[in-house]
């Protein structure tokens, strides 16, 4: 099951769900409504003060004992010592009947309830019909007589599923607001690393040829008046694109072109000194398999403006007859930029390339570098036409 089906399914748990302070107090006081019918048992048997007071007390440690097995909050107690307050709500269980008689006899619904929610499943409701069947024995055991018995045994089972039912249905109230809360941090999240890669994607490559502009016509200003006007009307016309960029990433709309993208390539490296070949063949596919080939188009022109001498650079993209969109950007910067080593951000903060293999790999495609038969380095993307592939 995916995260958006996760997510459904958890907003649908928590629609009409309860608050977790509601059901932790519906279900103390469920328990302690049971304590006082038991407490109001006992006090109707006049046992002597010696007896009243330890019968009191045994109901305020298995009350506590019981609240331990229950709470969601307590879990890691119950994991690390589950097993010793378990035995011990046993001992408090049993020891007293034999002193206080046929009022005591329904505590042992309490001990079923802990047993299920201690214990593994299985074990747990095994020895959860062992205390129904002790409760059983424990009628003929006091001298009562066969409804005595029966009444006895019914308690103790339909205290027991009680208890364990509202104890499990307020965790799971708990447990799916955790869960909620972990989803809203996590689509947080994802919108951040989203913005920080479309910002990263589109805003890289017009700063780069913003910089690389503004170097060209601060060195023509002094003796070609006119090409560095032309420069800096060039420069203008790039700070207006970066300014558009910015409002899509923040409208979410992320839509590109590759062939608008390969021509303002081919004029950017241009501009580098950098003599540019670009072949677009066949019928460009549009969305967002065009978007995410656009912006591989705009890192690598950024990587080789920013790390590359390269004097040359090719930049070609056809369709496969198997209906898969190649795009290779090829130049000859090798010997001063070694390409076993993918440069620019990828390897520091998760940006550049690694943000390129992110995204063609969502849509199915893939990302490759490596040096061709002539010493050229190249980077080579591959996507389908249609996505939907793999994920």
């Amino acid at each position: 099951m995916g995260l958006p089906a996760i997510s459904t399914a958890v907003r649908t748990l928590g629609v009409d769900a309860p608050p977790p302070q509601v059901a932790l107090s519906i279900l103390v006081t469920v328990l302690a409504g049971f304590s006082v019918v038991g407490i109001l048992n006992i006090l109707e048997a006049r046992p002597g003060p010696l007896t009243l007071v330890a019968s009191l007390t045994c109901f305020v440690a298995i009350f506590l004992l019981q609240m331990v097995h229950s709470a969601h909050r307590l879990r890691h107690i119950r994991a690390r010592f589950g097993r010793w307050t378990l035995a011990l709500q046993a001992l408090l269980t049993y020891l007293p009947l034999f002193t206080v008689g046929f009022a005591w006899g329904g505590m042992g619904g309490f001990f079923g309830a802990s047993v299920l929610l201690v214990l593994p499943s299985r074990l747990g409701w095994v020895l959860f019909g062992a205390v129904g069947a002790g409760a059983c024995a424990t009628g003929p055991l006091l001298g009562q007589g066969a409804v005595s018995s029966v009444y006895i045994a019914v308690s103790t089972v339909l205290t027991g599923l009680i208890v364990y039912g509202l104890s499990r249905l307020a965790n799971l109230v708990i447990e799916v607001q955790e869960a909620q809360q972990a989803l809203a941090r996590l689509a947080v999240s994802q919108e951040r690393l989203r913005f920080a890669r479309d910002l990263h994607d589109l805003l890289g490559y017009s700063l780069s040829a913003i910089t690389l502009k503004s170097e060209l016509a601060r060195r023509l200003v002094h003796c070609e008046a006119d090409r560095a006007l032309e420069e800096l009307e060039n420069i203008l016309e790039i700070s207006r694109q970066a300014l558009s960029d910015v409002r899509t990433v923040a409208r979410g709309y992320r839509d590109m072109s590759l062939a608008t993208e390969a021509v303002s390539a081919r004029a950017v490296l241009e501009a580098g000194g950098i003599q540019a070949t670009v072949a677009i063949r066949g019928q460009l596919p549009e969305g967002e398999t065009s978007t995410i080939m656009a912006t591989v188009l705009r890192e690598a022109v950024t990587n080789l403006l920013r790390h590359s001498k390269a004097e040359h650079c090719r930049i070609e993209s056809w369709t496969t007859a198997a209906g898969v969109l190649m795009l290779t950007i090829a130049n000859d910067g090798v010997e001063r930029e070694p390409p076993e080593v993918p440069r620019g951000p990828a390897g520091r903060d998760g940006s550049g390339l690694h943000n390129l293999q992110f995204r063609l790999a969502a849509i199915g495609g893939r990302l490759s570098s490596g040096v061709d038969e002539r010493g050229w380095f190249v980077l080579r993307a591959e996507a389908p036409v249609a996505p939907g592939g793999p994920r």
